[in-house]
């Protein structure tokens, strides 16, 4: 079966599922309910990247397709649009925001740069969109944390409201850690720790580093040597409240080597 016949046949048994005579959990679900499994199938797309599988990727991805699939069969019941409108709509912005491919003839076109092209689409996405009452009223607040710290901190940076380079945020971000320690109260503790971990991420955005690939690197660190420091503990035959920190310590050096 090639990949339209395929599309068509999961496009098929989304509409079976969802049929009056289809499956009880599958009829019941609305946009909401839906959503998060939306966002853990994004993860687990990102995790399965993150640990080169894949075969897994493969079966992640496809989850991921099954919501896009899932959302379009919902908003086709309640007259919407269609699955078919989506990739329409897809297929179209491609094509209008690389005028340099697909409408311009060679030679013709000044692209030529990764630079330029971010600089052409991000000009042609702000003629689509209806402007917004604020600037930063286009991020949506319902992104990560990260992303739309990220987000947010860009688009000020864009109108020239930024550090001049990384030093001075790294400057920042020391205020921003005495200021933590000097915090009094649980409310100014979270305050404090919010804007230093906003600090941090626009440390990244200096320094050309996604701050989302970063933590979750750092996160797959961290298992991969505390699995070490539990299998060394395990290995001796002692319980986890007879190790003491400095042993502890003392195996989280070894997983570091």
């Amino acid at each position: 079966m090639n990949p339209e016949q395929q599309f068509g046949e999961l496009v098929a048994l989304m509409a079976r599922l969802r049929a009056p005579d289809g499956c009880p959990w599958d009829r019941e679900q609305t946009f909401d309910t839906i959503k998060p499994f939306l966002l853990q199938e994004t993860y687990e797309v990102l995790d399965a990247i993150d640990r080169e599988d894949w075969p897994d990727l493969a079966s992640e991805l496809g989850d991921l397709l099954l919501q896009v699939v899932f959302f379009s069969q919902m908003a086709a019941e309640a007259g919407h649009f269609t699955v078919s409108d989506a990739i329409a709509a897809i297929n179209q912005k491609l094509i209008r925001r690389h005028p340099h491919i697909f409408v311009e003839q060679a030679g013709e076109s000044n692209i030529r740069t990764e630079a330029d092209v971010r600089k052409q689409w991000d000009a042609i996405k702000a003629g689509e969109k209806k402007r917004p009452a604020a600037l930063l009223d286009a991020v949506p607040r319902a992104l990560p944390g990260l992303v739309e710290a990220e987000q947010i901190s860009s688009r000020a940076a864009e109108k020239g409201f930024d550090w001049k380079d990384s030093e001075q945020v790294l400057e920042k971000l020391h205020e921003e850690l005495r200021e933590l320690a000097a915090a009094k109260t649980s409310a100014e503790t979270e305050e404090e720790l919010g804007e230093l971990l906003f600090t941090a991420v626009n440390l990244a955005r200096h320094l050309n580093v996604d701050p989302e690939q970063a933590l979750r690197r750092a996160n797959a660190k961290f298992r991969q040597r505390f699995g070490h420091v539990e299998r060394a503990v395990t290995a001796g035959g002692a319980a986890w409240e007879q190790t003491s920190l400095a042993e502890m310590e003392r195996f989280w050096q070894e997983a570091k080597r």
